[in-house]
C-alpha cells in the first residue's frame, strides 16, 4: 500500500487517512495492538481480517467515536482527538447496522439527516431530492422505510452517510445480510462515489467485495495490520496453483506424490477427485508436470492453473481454518 504519493520533485502528499501506532484495549482485550494503516486520496481501501481482528475499533477511532489508548491518527490532515470537530465535518460513516427511522419516509429521513447536520431546511430539501435521485431511490423516497428491502434500506444508510459531500466515507461492513442483487447495488453505488473523488475505507468478510472494489488492501489480525498490497500483489505472494483431476479416485495419491514431488509444496484435496497444490516461482510449465504425470502412469482428466483467490490469501495469512463469507 502506496504511504505517500508524489506531487512534484522534492514533495510528498500524506495519505488522507493515516494511522501511526493505535492501541486501543478493553478491560483485558487487546482490540489494537499498534495499528499502522495509510489510505491515499481518491482510493478505496479495503479492510480485511477475522471476527475480533480489530477492524471496527479502527474505524471507530478514525471516524472520532473512540479515542485510542495510544498512537496518533489523522483524517483529511486533521488529528482525530486534537481536532475531532475538523475530522466530523469531512467524513460520512455508514455502519453495519442501517440507522434509518423505519417509521419515516426515504425523503423524511435523508431531511432529517440534514437538518441534524445543520443544514438550512430548503438545502436539507435540495440535498434529500438530489441523493434520491442519484441513487435510484426516488420512486420510493415517499413509502415508508419499513416497507423497504434490505438492499434499499442499506442503500438509504449509505446516502444518508453523504448529506454533507465526506472527502472520506467509513463503511463498516456495508453489505453484511445482503442478496446478492442488493451487494451489486450497493457496490455500483461506491464506485460512483469513488469516481467523483470520495476516499472510501471499507471493512468487510467478504472477500469478493474486496476483490472487486478495492484499490488496496490491509489484512488485520490479532490488532495489527499483517499483509497490505493491491489484491493482485496479496495473490502473487502465494502463487499461482495448479489443479489436477484424474480419471480415477484410485489415482489420487500417486498423484499426489508426483506433483509433492515436482514443486516442493503441500498437495491438498479440495474436493473427492481433485488436487490443488501451489506452484513454485522456478518457472515449472505445464507440459513439464503433464509429462511427469504421462510416465507415472497417472491419467488426467483435466489439469488447469489458476490465479488463487482472496480466500486462499486471507487463509494463509491470518493462519486460520474455517472460511470467510
Amino acid at each position: 500500500m502506496t504511504a505517500y504519493n508524489v506531487l512534484s520533485e522534492g514533495t510528498m502528499a500524506e495519505p488522507i487517512v493515516v494511522a501511526e501506532g493505535l492501541r486501543k484495549s478493553f478491560g483485558g482485550t487487546h482490540a489494537l495492538q499498534g495499528l499502522d494503516l495509510a489510505v491515499p486520496e481518491g482510493t478505496v481501501c479495503g479492510v480485511l481480517g477475522p471476527n475480533g481482528a480489530g477492524k471496527t475499533t479502527a474505524v471507530r477511532i478514525l471516524a472520532t467515536l473512540s479515542d485510542p489508548d495510544a498512537g496518533h491518527a489523522r483524517v483529511a490532515g486533521y488529528d482525530v482527538v486534537r481536532e475531532a470537530g475538523r475530522v466530523r465535518e469531512r467524513i460520512g460513516l455508514a455502519g453495519q447496522h442501517a440507522a434509518v427511522d423505519e417509521k419515516l419516509t426515504g425523503r423524511s429521513n435523508l431531511r432529517m439527516f440534514g437538518r441534524l447536520y445543520h443544514l438550512s431546511r430548503r438545502a436539507a430539501h435540495q440535498r434529500a431530492d438530489e441523493l434520491l435521485d442519484r441513487f435510484g431511490l426516488m420512486d420510493a423516497a415517499d413509502r415508508p422505510v419499513a416497507g423497504y428491502s434490505g438492499g434499499m434500506r442499506r442503500r438509504l444508510d449509505l446516502i444518508a452517510s453523504l448529506i454533507l459531500r465526506p472527502t472520506v466515507l467509513f463503511l463498516d461492513e456495508p453489505t453484511t445480510g445482503l442478496d446478492p442483487r442488493s451487494r451489486g447495488e450497493i457496490w455500483a453505488s461506491i464506485r460512483e462515489l469513488v469516481a467523483d473523488g470520495t476516499t472510501v475505507l471499507l471493512t468487510t468478510q467478504y472477500l469478493d467485495e474486496a476483490d472487486h472494489l478495492a484499490d488496496d488492501i490491509a489484512v488485520i489480525d490479532h490488532g495489527r495490520v499483517i499483509a497490505t498490497g493491491t489484491p493482485d500483489e496479496l495473490k502473487a505472494t502465494i502463487g499461482d496453483r495448479l489443479e489436477l483431476i484424474t480419471e480415477t479416485p484410485a489415482m489420487l495419491p500417486l498423484a499426489a506424490t508426483v506433483l509433492g514431488n515436482l514443486t516442493g509444496s503441500e498437495v491438498t484435496t479440495t474436493e473427492t477427485d481433485r488436487l490443488s497444490v501451489a506452484l513454485p516461482a522456478t518457472g515449472l510449465r505445464l507440459a513439464d508436470i503433464v509429462r511427469e504425470l504421462d510416465q507415472a502412469g497417472i491419467a488426467a482428466a483435466d489439469v488447469s492453473v489458476r490465479r488463487p483467490t482472496l480466500d486462499e490469501v486471507f487463509l494463509r495469512l491470518t493462519d486460520r481454518k474455517e472460511a470467510v463469507r
